[in-house]
């Protein structure tokens, strides 16, 4: 709707087809994405259960309790909610730059046209690595005949 001022129901079947056209870069960049947050809510939640560990028994409440286990796990379960909120974003905004990058495609042929030169040449050596044929050399053509 923002993209095209189309209604609600004309934008979400654009989006549903736009989705379905970059079907493969949408999947890839949310998978690192769930990667990165996956691997950001551990690296919290464990470094928070262990300043919770250092600060108990710096303060000397690890004697004050009967199993430091309650504690700890009171502190990881908070953390962990905490940062499932805020990491979160980090997946919208990944979608949603998906999205722009598509819909910048699709309206200019395939290419995108819009985005900082850092980007546009970032795409550029990764699309030749891509399409880059192999070269051959002698050896792998005298390894090949051999076989």
């Amino acid at each position: 709707m923002a993209v095209s001022g189309d209604s609600f129901c004309s934008s979400a079947w654009s989006g549903f087809l736009l989705n379905l056209k970059h079907l493969a870069k949408f999947a890839f960049a949310n998978s690192i994405a769930k990667m990165f947050v996956a691997l950001g809510k551990g690296a919290i939640v464990f470094c928070n259960m262990g300043l919770a560990y250092f600060i108990m028994g710096q303060t000397g409440s690890i004697d004050q309790v009967s199993s430091i286990w309650g504690p700890l796990i009171c502190v990881g379960a908070v953390t962990f909610v905490a940062a499932s909120i805020f990491l979160g974003l980090l997946d919208q905004t990944v979608m949603g730059m998906m999205t722009s990058l598509a819909v910048d495609m699709d309206l200019h042929g395939g290419e995108a046209q819009f985005g900082p030169e850092t980007f546009h040449e970032s795409l550029s050596k990764v699309a030749t690595k891509v399409t880059k044929p192999k070269e051959v050399h002698e050896y792998d053509m005298m390894a090949a005949a051999v076989e």
